[in-house]
């Protein structure tokens, strides 16, 4: 495989922290590697200097010849007053990225929902962040560095983007190559073929190093408990050494002072050898005040919004859900659903335009909102004084823990737990927001996207408590792994206003959004939800290339039928097609676009046997004729794609 960049022996100092120390680096074609590591051990900057965003205080990142990498940044930082349509093609033709298949699929994947001629300010942030990945998936990049390119994406959209990704880097003719950090387990497990474990600096001890395992999530967590096992050999050997060689050297008269200098050197060998504690990083269960026999129901529950257009989007239409003590919910669907609207219900700082929600005498509802920045209040706080201010002692298994204990237990060491809020990382941010809501003893648990900006270990801790949770718990979330690890029941809001049960899992939301799209239920739903008359894409509701965000309440989105294709001299009111044929043609974009990734998928198979027979030069010439028939399909069904497009556009 040819090999496109490195890095040689960099090292970086942050602060008083060496985050990388000597880390040499190789990025051949076809590796898709995912890095994991603690909050705060320096992920995201390894991204950053392989990009070259900033230069290592030593060694160096070289790229091969004419090697173009793209990096995605964790936030998105789009210019106000750009169209999606600049941000994603600049200033290419329709019909110079239009007759793309690759391009299509893209737009197919993220950009289903989104009008391109709408300016960036007025996205949602799922939205704002499928954009940035569009523009990066469509560029011509032979590296990808994507940082949490997972965080604001539903279940669908990361179950797409994985199939996506897999499809560009895999196989042995794969050109590019991928690193991505993320925190999803599912998406590790399904894209990557390589790990990299980023360890971060230890107080007192060595400087980060970057640790290199094969196979995805699954075989790295096999390979490291192997990894650790063995340290635990080595260590307990090492323990029983020192034992003996303390106890050799108190041996004797105490007046004598002089022991044999290779008995000493050993000691001294022995404890230099000894490695700092791994953070502990465990979540407390803390106590969990008592729960009566009704917690929270909703009852005929409907919830409206008006739309930029004048219409009305139906949310929540005549929902009843009834939450016991002890119930265990995960809740999934396409973003701008109404997912956290239902929470928002549920923890009371909305009022349903119709229905009640009754609330039981001893409910405690505390809810993990996704914004981190209710922090920035407390940010010339230190994170011990943040706990303390909630709540100074807890009691935890019939002991009582201070603040600094507690945050201590948490994850947080002793210089950390010292350091003020705004000098945090996202995910160290993300725990202090768990911490502050837990001391509260709260026995009913609303968590929306608990797992954005936590590293691996953390999830795992995070787990660990939720299993044992005796409260009350709904989460919301794209991560399937967390989902189906803690949670009974799934329920999922299908964009229709209804909540469903999901007897069968996320795997059976998926297939409903599947038979949805291949069905085109949801082409007409863009009318329902305020869109103009005549079906323009870009209105507030989803359609049928890939339903996702739709317009946040009260957001915009330009689905004003006046303004559509409107041609000089007023005669294009004349000439627009009707609401049935704009569904029709979206219809049929979705089938071609399916059909085409079925016809590239039946070309890689050829070339594959082509590679394997080449000294066989009849059947090479049998195969040749094969793919001369798979262009000429390609050929119409791009044909037919672009005569749809037009309608719709």
């Amino acid at each position: 495989m040819a090999h496109l960049l490195g890095a040689d022996a960099i090292s970086l100092t942050v602060d008083t922290r060496t985050l990388l120390d000597g880390v040499s680096l190789g990025v051949d074609a076809g590796m898709r590697v995912g890095v994991v590591g603690p909050n705060g051990a320096g992920k995201s900057t390894v991204l950053r200097l392989l990009a070259k965003r900033f230069e290592p205080d030593a060694g160096r990142v070289t790229y091969a010849g004419g090697v173009r990498v793209g990096l995605l940044d964790q936030r998105d930082e789009l210019p106000a007053g750009t169209r999606v349509r600049d941000l994603v093609h600049g200033d290419d033709a329709v019909h110079t990225w239009a007759g793309d298949a690759a391009v299509r699929a893209v737009h197919t994947g993220l950009l289903g929902d989104v009008d391109l001629d709408t300016d960036v300010a007025h996205l949602s942030g799922g939205q704002r962040r499928r954009v940035a990945l569009a523009a990066l998936l469509v560029a011509d990049h032979d590296v990808l560095l994507l940082d949490e390119p997972t965080n604001h994406l539903d279940v669908e959209g990361v179950a797409w983007l994985a199939e996506h990704l897999v499809a560009r880097f895999g196989g042995r003719t794969a050109r590019g190559a991928l690193v991505v950090v993320t925190h999803d387990r599912w998406f590790l497990d399904a894209v990557c073929t390589r790990m990299w474990e980023v360890t971060g600096a230890v107080p007192g001890g060595p400087g980060g190093a970057v640790l290199g395992y094969e196979g995805g999530y699954a075989a790295y967590v096999l390979a490291r408990a192997e990894r650790e096992r063995q340290a635990a050999v080595t260590s307990q050997r090492r323990d029983n050494l020192l034992r003996k060689e303390l106890a050799w050297l108190r041996r004797g008269a105490p007046a004598r002072t002089s022991k044999p200098r290779f008995r000493l050197d050993a000691a001294a060998e022995l404890i230099a050898d000894e490695p700092p504690p791994r953070d502990p990083l465990e979540l407390t269960r803390l106590a969990t005040a008592r729960q009566g026999k009704d917690v929270l129901d909703l009852e005929g529950v409907t919830v409206t919004f008006p739309t930029p257009t004048g219409g009305e989007r139906t949310l929540l239409d005549d929902v009843t859900w009834r939450l016991g003590p002890g119930d265990r919910y995960g809740l999934v669907g396409v973003n701008g659903a109404g997912k956290t609207t239902l929470l928002r219900l549920l923890e009371g700082s909305l009022v349903p335009g119709a229905g009640r929600v009754k609330r039981g005498k001893t409910a405690v509802v505390a809810t993990l909102t996704q914004d981190v920045g209710e922090l920035d209040e407390l940010a010339d706080l230190r994170v011990v004084e943040v706990v303390e201010r909630e709540r100074r002692t807890v009691s935890v298994g019939g002991k009582e823990l201070t603040a600094s204990q507690l945050v201590e237990r948490l994850g947080f060491t002793k210089e950390r737990a010292r350091t003020v809020v705004r000098d945090l990382s996202g995910g160290e941010r993300r725990r202090l927001q768990l911490l502050r809501l837990l001391v509260g003893e709260p026995n009913v648990l609303l968590l929306d996207e608990p797992t954005n900006d936590l590293d691996t270990d953390t999830l795992a801790a995070l787990e660990d408590l939720l299993d044992g949770w005796p409260g009350t718990l709904v989460v919301v979330s794209h991560d399937r792994y967390l989902l189906e690890r803690v949670c009974d029941r799934q329920v999922a809001l299908l964009g229709d206003g209804a909540l469903r049960d999901l007897p069968g899992g996320v795997e059976q939301y998926l297939e409903l959004r599947r038979a949805a799209q291949e069905g085109g239920a949801f082409a007409g739903a863009a009318a329902d939800r305020g869109a103009g008359a005549d079906g323009v894409p870009g209105g507030p509701g989803p359609t049928p290339g890939r339903p996702g965000d739709g317009a946040a309440p009260g957001g915009t989105g330009p689905g004003d039928a006046s303004g559509a294709g409107a041609a000089p001299g007023g005669t294009a009111a004349a000439q627009a097609p009707s609401a049935a044929e704009v569904r029709e043609a979206r219809k049929t974009i979705v089938r071609v676009d399916r059909a085409l990734s079925k016809l590239a998928e039946r070309q890689a198979r050829v070339h594959e046997r082509m590679a394997a027979v080449a000294s066989d030069h009849a059947a090479v010439l049998a195969l040749d004729g094969e793919l001369r028939e798979l262009d000429a399909e390609r050929e119409r069904l791009e044909a037919e794609w672009l005569a749809a497009a037009e309608v719709v556009d």
